[in-house]
């Protein structure tokens, strides 16, 4: 049976991006089935570490269609998005590459970014590091939940504000 695997990158100028640098975003699209999911966070590591990002996510389609509504359009918005998770900045207003724009299912964090982020503090960070691994470049893979992520689950809604709470830096939302 055949798993297509598509991997695509498209650069940008730096003018809608983080510190003004311009970027190379990588997509890869997997199969969501048994196999892929097992996989998927051994080719989210590699296709970051390959393209020396700064930080990645894997997560499933349609995640984007929901992040973009907790993106901030207007300094007078509200709080929260309309599941109830907080309002990032748009990315051309992060100071740094380094600030993740937002949270995925799996994330891959360089190690300038797990820094910039506060990541790890073993007092603060038990839980998620029992689903944590060290990649060889010295950034962390980190996946929130055991399957991909579900809006429509409560408890996955859960763990993200949780993790949002945890990383304020993400989106913004605070200084780095």
């Amino acid at each position: 049976m055949a798993r297509p695997v598509m991997i695509s990158g498209r650069g940008s100028s730096g003018r809608l991006s983080p510190g003004g640098q311009a970027r190379l975003d990588v997509h890869a699209e997997i199969p969501l089935d048994a196999p892929a999911i097992a996989a998927a966070a051994a080719v989210l590591e590699a296709v970051a570490e390959g393209a020396h990002s700064h930080w990645g996510h894997a997560s499933p389609y349609g995640y984007g269609s929901e992040v973009a509504q907790q993106f901030r359009r207007s300094p007078h918005g509200p709080e929260r998005s309309p599941r109830g998770l907080p309002m990032l900045n748009l990315p051309e207003k992060l100071p740094t590459p380094a600030i993740p724009w937002f949270l995925g299912w799996l994330n891959y964090w360089s190690a300038a970014t797990a820094q910039a982020i506060g990541f790890p503090d073993p007092a603060r960070d038990t839980e998620l590091l029992t689903q944590a691994r060290r990649t060889a470049s010295g950034g962390w893979i980190v996946q929130l939940t055991d399957v991909p992520l579900a809006y429509d689950n409560p408890a996955h809604l859960d763990t993200l504000r949780r993790a949002y709470e945890r990383f304020p830096q993400i989106g913004g939302r605070a200084a780095p």
